[in-house]
């Protein structure tokens, strides 16, 4: 009688090197942002060429809000319990949904369930592939791992691929409708002939969307292939399910207990205030300085390029603003500042026309894109030295929760005041009071062994 034959063991995780983990977490984040970039400036427009009316459009982007919100503790809770890599996967499957329906669909219920898609798999994305890259570098080189310029260069290639895909998913429905002198012989443009082959399925601007549903394919592909994690224990549904909320009150404790924490979350909150008055106002400001909503759409988009080109620059400034500051803490004060003073600068320009009040105003414009930029690095290394790899995706979606729920508060304020300097001195003097609050002293990194202990 032989022996039961006993499973090999499976060989051990070796941590992939800091160098090739920083490039791999830029990747990840080029190929996440870029199917959302192609979205920005077509996605609205096509919901109108659907027929549908603004009441419903408006409806659609409160789907993708409530869900993303509702699901951003909960996804995160689920990526330090599963893992990080199943959990953007499931992401990039939820986008590949999400951007189909918004590509083809027809009636109302199908673009919200598509636009709810896409705030479910928002929720999924935030947060895992900064854990991953942490966890990993943190694996290879210890705690105390130089982190800021890996997470300053996936902040800047988010912002590029951002401005890349507005560029790109603004062009191509431009492109397409151009007309028969990209071809031989007369004929209707190749948008109306693509119109036509679908019987009106596919529309010039479908293309966008349903090109970022063929890279959230490769995204999901890249995800499996590239991101390597330590094996976990075999956890049951009922398992996960316990462990999700429990991870979820350890990370809102967190900010209640760790003081630098929470100036993070209150800086967060202050920065989706900053944002959400650039997105509310701009679009109206640059179609008062063309006279015309069309035109002003057109000078919208290009500010909008422009602003993650800046931020783009703030993100790779980030590390050189610590060195130049004298810490992580004092740089996100500057940061947060100069973010304020372009708000403040917006709000002087506002009721202005000329020369001098254009260039005030895009001035100011570059200049809050600029400050978040550089102050987001910075505030996230000094998140990542404050938590540990158990509830590392939580913290992040905490953090992401804050600025959501603030900038969705500004909203709602600067809709109810009167058109004019007022609405964007709000956003300045939020953002103002989220720098000041790292105007006190540094705070040396905690122990880690107290963090962890702090953490059961």
């Amino acid at each position: 009688m032989t022996a039961p034959r006993t499973p090999a063991p499976s060989p051990p995780h070796i941590p992939v090197p800091p160098h090739t983990a920083r490039r791999r977490f830029v990747t990840v984040s080029v190929l996440y942002w870029l199917p959302v970039g192609l979205t920005i400036a077509p996605l609205i427009l096509l919901f109108t060429e659907r027929g549908m009316a603004l009441t419903a459009i408006a409806g659609f982007f409160a789907a993708h809000s409530l869900t993303a919100a509702a699901l951003e503790l909960p996804t995160g809770g689920l990526s330090d319990v599963i893992g990080r890599r199943t959990v953007l996967a499931a992401a990039g499957l939820l986008g590949l949904a999400a951007f189909t329906l918004q590509g083809l669909g027809t009636t109302a219920w199908v673009l919200a369930l598509g636009m709810a898609l896409m705030g479910a798999g928002r929720a999924l994305s935030s947060g895992p592939a900064e854990a991953w890259y942490v966890d990993t570098v943190q694996a290879h080189s210890g705690p105390e791992a130089e982190l800021r310029t890996g997470l300053a260069r996936a902040g800047t290639a988010t912002s590029a691929a951002l401005a890349a895909g507005t560029l790109l998913g603004g062009g191509l429905p431009w492109l397409l409708g151009l007309g028969p002198g990209l071809g031989p012989g007369p004929g209707p443009d190749l948008g109306a002939r693509l119109s036509e082959a679908t019987s009106g399925l596919v529309l010039p601007l479908s293309v966008p969307p349903l090109l970022a549903a063929v890279l959230e394919i490769v995204f999901v592909v890249y995800v499996l292939t590239a991101l390597p994690e330590p094996p976990r224990p075999r956890a049951t549904l009922r398992a996960v399910l316990r462990g999700i909320p429990v991870t979820v009150v350890d990370g809102l404790r967190l900010g209640g207990r760790d003081s630098v924490v929470r100036r993070i979350l209150l800086s967060a909150g202050a920065a989706g205030a900053a944002l959400a008055v650039l997105e509310l106002l701009t679009p109206g400001r640059a179609a008062g300085l063309t006279g015309a909503a069309e035109s002003g759409a057109v000078v919208f988009a290009g500010l909008a390029c422009a602003g993650f080109v800046c931020s783009a620059l703030g993100n790779h400034l980030a590390p050189l603003a610590a060195r130049a500051a004298g810490g992580g803490e004092r740089a996100v004060l500057l940061s947060l500042g100069s973010g304020a003073a372009g708000l403040l600068l917006l709000g002087a320009t506002a009721t202005g026309a000329g020369p001098v009040a254009l260039v005030g105003g895009a001035t100011g414009f570059g200049l809050v894109y600029l400050g978040l930029g550089a102050a987001g690095p910075n505030e996230n290394d000094l998140l990542h030295r404050r938590v540990t790899g158990t509830g590392r995706a939580t913290a992040l979606s905490v953090q992401s929760l804050a600025l959501q729920l603030v900038a969705a508060l500004t909203g709602l304020v600067i809709s109810a005041l009167p058109r004019g300097p007022a609405a964007w001195l709000v956003g300045g003097g939020v953002l103002l009071g989220g720098g000041l609050l790292w105007a006190g002293g540094s705070s040396r990194a905690p122990n880690r062994r107290k963090v962890a202990e702090a953490a059961k």
